[in-house]
């Protein structure tokens, strides 16, 4: 059935326009444009009146683990390293199908109650096998969030061994993954090798060839943290960017997760090679990681799309939240207030996202799909209520409570702040049944 979405505003072009309604469908946005002119085209469409709100792109998180939302506060305020070993590798044990499946529903879940209609899920806690992948692939499609899961391949021994394949083995199970779900348009595939440091130079590889193969992107995590600079030089004589470009992988195809220290020279490479970058800039900022010199990377053509990371190193998982974060970050960093725009951290978290991605999403556009936010202007955090002002409130004042609606593919995923697929309460009790299961790793049992 064709849909008629009626707004107070809607966000075309760049600019927030009154009087412009939106056609759905099937799922896909067919045609955006006047009120009264689309009221006349299509005169068998449902209305929908939402006339006291704005419509704006779904956002984009371009890098986010879905598990770690279940570790959330846990580590909090310690080094990386501990972090990643206190959090991350104590838990593992107790991570099976089922839980990851409650993860994937609680991060998914809370993303979608803060506007996010397409999430990537950088995942690896495969377990020997795709039963996980599956049960984290199920928990997006039960709730109706667009998914991509950038399948990790990982084969640094000093890694859990839940997270270990061979190289063979990385490549067939993503490879049967990757089939398995061409043609739905609500999940994707894309190899994903984890970083320099944990994954060798064939996985890395391996994951560039398969990702050529598949005709999709492939995501790799890049100079994070200094010591993970110092270990490519010493291991691979080239800082990290140059080892990545010695194996023959540095080009349009990557997708780069961090970049946080990377010298003049590398930033020069990766406009060169024309690299794309999922930027997490609370993350960073929370583990201590560094700056990502966000400006420089524009400048020389490296797209950008926005990420939360993990809910236990943010520990929000909100992409309005990283817009006004990655725009505040730069300016104190340049010391200039003019060297990123609200316009521009915007875009990195709608239509860069989809762009870095490749899927026609994060754009109110015929053609793109159905996946938007209401929101009421009428909130007290959207005031003075103005659409030349609105752009500029979405980035730098926008409280959650001021999102009343979240559409992906056509159909409403979210209304007045509540799931309208999985329940709240059913993601609540799902959670607080993991953390029982933690109890007893943190408690010396299994």
């Amino acid at each position: 059935m064709k849909q008629r979405y009626d707004a107070k505003w809607v966000q075309v072009g760049g600019k927030f326009q009154p009087g412009i309604s939106v056609l759905v469908d099937d799922g896909t946005i067919a045609a955006v444009g006047p009120k009264e002119e689309l009221a006349r085209s299509h005169p068998d469409a449902k209305v929908v009146d939402w006339n006291q709100f704005a419509l704006l792109p779904g956002t984009v998180n371009a890098h986010n683990h879905s598990f770690q939302s279940l570790l959330r506060g846990i580590a909090a305020d310690e080094p990386f390293l501990v972090w990643r070993d206190e959090a991350l590798y104590k838990y593992t044990p107790a991570l099976d199908a089922e839980t990851l499946y409650a993860g994937a529903l609680f991060a998914f879940g809370e993303m979608m109650q803060n506007g996010v209609t397409t999430v990537c899920d950088f995942f690896y806690v495969h377990g020997n096998g795709t039963e996980r992948d599956e049960a984290v692939i199920q928990a997006a499609k039960d709730l109706g969030i667009r998914f991509v899961m950038a399948r990790t391949m990982y084969d640094w021994a000093g890694a859990p061994n839940a997270y270990l394949e061979s190289v063979d083995d990385a490549v067939l199970h993503t490879r049967n993954l990757a089939v398995k779900y061409q043609g739905d348009n609500m999940v994707t595939i894309h190899p994903a090798p984890h970083s320099p440091h944990g994954a060798s130079p064939a996985m890395i590889q391996a994951g560039h060839q398969l990702a050529r193969e598949l005709n999709t992107p492939f995501h790799i995590h890049v100079a994070e943290e200094p010591f993970e600079v110092e270990e490519i030089l010493r291991n691979f004589g080239a800082r990290p960017v140059h080892y990545l470009d010695n194996l023959g992988v540095l080009d349009d195809s990557m997708i780069a997760v961090h970049l946080v220290w990377l010298d003049d020279s590398e930033i020069q490479l990766l406009g060169r090679r024309q690299v794309s970058l999922a930027y997490c800039p609370s993350s960073n900022m929370f583990l201590a990681d560094g700056i990502t010199k966000i400006p420089r990377l524009r400048d020389v053509g490296v797209r950008i799309a926005l990420g939360t990371d993990g809910a236990c190193s943010n520990n929000r998982i909100s992409i309005f939240e990283e817009m006004r974060m990655t725009s505040l970050l730069q300016k104190v960093d340049t010391l200039d207030a003019t060297s990123i725009r609200a316009s521009q951290t915007y875009a990195m978290g709608t239509s860069g996202g989809g762009e870095v991605l490749r899927l026609p999403v994060g754009q109110i556009a015929a053609g793109y799909q159905a996946d938007f936010v209401a929101v009421d202007t009428n909130h007290l955090s959207l005031c003075p209520s103005d659409a030349n002002l609105l752009l500029s409130h979405i980035v730098y004042s926008m409280q959650p409570g001021a999102i009343r609606r979240v559409v992906v593919n056509g159909k409403i995923v979210v209304k007045d702040g509540e799931l309208q697929t999985v329940s709240n309460a059913r993601v609540r009790n799902l959670v607080e049944l993991s953390q029982a299961r933690f109890a007893a790793v943190a408690s010396g049992g299994q």
